[in-house]
C-alpha cells in the first residue's frame, strides 16, 4: 500500500466530512459505552430514539448494575438480541462499580474485560471520549470499504484491524473509522456504491466493479 494512496484518500475524506464524529448520542463516556452496546446489529438511528428515554430512567452506573434484567430487555427490546444486550450491560456496569471505582476505564485492556465489550466498542469510546488512539474500530462501514479499497483481503475484524493500523498513519487512527462510516452511508453503500460520484473512485481498485 503505498503512503501516498492513504494518505490521499484521507485528505480528500477529512475534507468532505469535515465533522465526522459517532452518530450515537452520548453525555459521558458510560452513555456512549451503553449506547455502542446497543448498536451492535442494530441502527444508530434506532439506538438514538431509546437512550433518551433509558437514561432518565437508569440515571448511572449504579442504577444500571442494579436493574432488573427483564425491565431493562423490556426497555431495549426494540435494539434486538435485548436479552445479551441487558446482560452485558448489567454486567459491565456490576463490574464498572467493583473493579473501576465507577469509571468508564481508559485503556483497551481495561475497557475488553467489561462483558459485551470488544474491540469495536473499545476504540469508540477510547477515541470519542478520551482521544485516545489504541486501535481502529471495524464496524460494517470500515469491513467493506476497507475492502473495496484494498486495504484488507481479510473478513475477521481483527485481522482487518491489524492490517489498517499496519497501512494508516497512527496521527489518523482517531478519525478513520468515522471517516469510512460517513462515506459508507452517504456514497460507498453495501448494495451499490455510487463510484460515479466518489471523491475517491480513482484511488479505488474496487471503482465501477461493485
Amino acid at each position: 500500500m503505498p503512503v501516498k494512496r492513504i494518505e490521499s484518500i484521507i485528505r480528500i475524506l477529512r475534507k468532505s466530512y469535515p465533522r465526522s464524529r459517532t452518530a450515537l448520542h452520548y453525555d459521558n463516556p458510560f452513555h456512549l459505552l451503553v449506547a455502542t452496546i446497543l448498536s451492535a446489529q442494530c441502527t444508530d438511528e434506532r439506538v438514538n430514539k431509546i437512550t433518551p428515554a433509558l437514561f432518565r430512567k437508569y440515571t448511572s452506573v449504579r442504577s444500571f448494575a442494579k436493574a432488573d434484567r427483564k425491565i431493562l430487555e423490556a426497555d431495549i427490546r426494540s435494539t434486538g438480541f435485548y436479552r445479551n444486550k441487558a446482560k452485558s450491560i448489567i454486567s459491565s456496569s456490576k463490574r464498572i462499580i467493583e473493579h473501576y471505582g465507577g469509571r468508564v476505564p481508559r485503556s483497551m485492556d481495561e475497557l475488553i474485560t467489561l462483558q459485551g465489550v470488544a474491540r469495536k466498542t473499545a476504540n469508540i469510546v477510547l477515541s470519542s471520549c478520551f482521544g485516545k488512539a489504541e486501535g481502529i474500530a471495524v464496524d460494517t462501514h470500515v469491513k467493506r470499504l476497507a475492502f473495496r479499497l484494498g486495504l484488507t483481503g481479510e473478513k475477521d475484524p481483527v485481522k482487518i484491524e491489524k492490517d489498517l493500523m499496519g497501512v494508516v498513519p497512527k496521527k489518523d487512527w482517531l478519525d478513520f473509522n468515522y471517516l469510512l462510516v460517513s462515506h459508507g452511508r452517504n456514497t460507498c453503500k453495501s448494495r451499490k456504491a455510487m463510484c460515479n460520484i466518489c471523491s475517491i473512485s480513482h484511488l479505488c481498485p474496487s471503482a465501477g466493479k461493485v
